[in-house]
């Protein structure tokens, strides 16, 4: 099949359709976000959600930008053939930060300040842009609503807010 350029109307049509898409959403991600996170690691909302925050990891299974994985290293019981096999693995379970001794990041506080700080802060330094692309599945599966633009709202609204 060979591809042919797009008519004008058709360009009309999708940039009309990224329009009306981006004007429906009612959600909004406070401004300097990634500023906030960065200079507020010891803010007290971060106790506020992990008090909420279940560590399911369905929001980081959601999201299409996550990514954390883990390599483990399969053999067969007879140990003639061994596979080293990379599965896909959330920065929200206890052993995703294991090193011999422990767990680096063992309370759900630790475990949600990295995700969130991730995500909306040092993303922009590792890849230019927010990880957050804003399609509401972290908040669509968070047993416990979450809601991601929420909590940044919180860290925006300073250290005396509860946030939702």
């Amino acid at each position: 099949m060979e591809l042919r350029a797009p008519e004008e109307r058709h360009l009309q049509a999708a940039e009309a359709a990224t329009k009306a898409a981006a004007e429906s959403q009612t959600r909004r991600m406070v401004d300097n976000i990634p500023d906030l996170l960065r200079e507020n690691p010891d803010h007290p909302h971060w106790d506020v959600v992990a008090d909420r925050c279940l560590s399911c990891a369905n929001c980081t299974l959601a999201c299409p930008t996550c990514f954390c994985s883990d390599v483990e290293d399969v053999n067969d019981l007879t140990g003639d053939h061994t596979e080293r096999w990379r599965t896909w693995d959330s920065c929200f379970t206890a052993d995703f930060s294991y090193v011999h001794g422990g767990s680096v990041r063992r309370s759900t506080k630790s475990r949600y300040r990295q995700w969130l700080t991730h995500k909306l802060s040092t993303w922009h330094d590792q890849f230019g842009s927010s990880g957050c692309v804003g399609c509401g599945r972290c908040i669509a599966w968070c047993p416990v609503g979450i809601d991601i633009t929420a909590e940044a709202a919180a860290f925006a609204a300073g250290p005396q807010q509860s946030g939702g």
